[in-house]
């Protein structure tokens, strides 16, 4: 069962569901405005966030801002139709090479076997919604460049085009008063390739661009919300990996021992499979 829960006075989120791809849903409550940040996998699962939202008294979010445009950060939309949408100029082109696609499950398989679709999310797909495919895809009211600053009254956020392996079109949400970034699924490998990957020029480039923001929470919107020292861990992991692949392209087992030597540690389950991702990423990069 998901629930709501309080990171502070002013953010508040629900968890994520593995199965089926139910992001993080955030809210930053201002005096003014709330704030939703991204929008749902469905409308069960944006009418399931609002109504906790409800229940624990808190204004009705008045804007809604999407991370980037895939699927399960955005079909709830449709359920938003009154309030203000925003997302990145990259983000509305992505929503727009949705519009004409078909979700059934021979239109799923199709995408596929051509490698437009992931059959996880396919997959995804068929248990958030069953046999009644009835999502559209609605596009945002207000788009934006490089940065936006909503005020909320007594709190702002902060909306930065990052970029990023997972989506070209990645944005992040900062809210200084309670230092917390909302990373949505910006640090995340490119799914859509061939092959699972992360390039170590992009990485670096993006790691360097988040430490830019003085955080004290980082909301992964699959994972959790984790303290910035737990962040560090992980941001450290991937700048060891990026930088090494630099100088081992494609090379396995040198990146492997150079990560051992340089940490100390055996490289775990994790670690290895984020290998692999910047194996992959460093012939796109060759």
């Amino acid at each position: 069962m998901q629930t709501l829960k309080q990171h502070s006075d002013r953010f508040w989120y629900m968890e994520p569901v593995a199965k089926t791809d139910r992001p993080i849903l955030g809210a930053v409550v201002g005096d003014t405005h709330t704030l939703m940040i991204d929008a749902g996998n469905s409308e069960a699962h944006t009418i399931l966030f609002l109504d906790a939202l409800t229940e624990r008294g808190i204004k009705r979010p008045s804007i809604v801002m999407l991370t980037h445009w895939h699927w399960d950060h955005i079909f709830g939309l449709s359920a938003l139709t009154d309030i203000v949408s925003v997302t990145s100029t990259a983000t509305k082109a992505g929503m727009e090479r949705l519009l004409p696609y078909a979700w059934d499950d021979a239109s799923l398989a199709e995408r596929v076997e051509d490698g437009s679709e992931i059959a996880f999310c396919a997959e995804a797909i068929k248990l958030e919604y069953g046999e009644e495919r009835s999502m559209r895809v609605v596009l945002p009211t207000l788009t934006f460049d490089d940065t936006l600053t909503l005020d909320l009254g007594g709190v702002h956020v902060i909306l930065k085009h990052v970029g990023g392996d997972h989506a070209a079109d990645a944005v992040v949400a900062y809210v200084p008063e309670e230092k917390v970034l909302f990373l949505g699924d910006a640090l995340y490998a490119n799914l859509y390739a061939p092959t699972w990957r992360m390039t170590p020029a992009r990485t670096l480039r993006l790691l360097d661009l988040l430490d830019q923001f003085e955080a004290e929470a980082y909301v992964w919107s699959h994972g959790q919300v984790v303290t910035r020292a737990e962040y560090e861990k992980d941001r450290d992991v991937l700048r060891h990996l990026a930088r090494i692949t630099t100088n081992f392209p494609g090379n396995k087992e040198a990146i492997t021992a150079q990560y051992e030597r340089l940490t100390g540690r055996t490289v775990d389950e994790e670690v290895q499979e984020l290998i692999s991702f910047f194996v992959n990423g460093s012939s796109e990069e060759a």
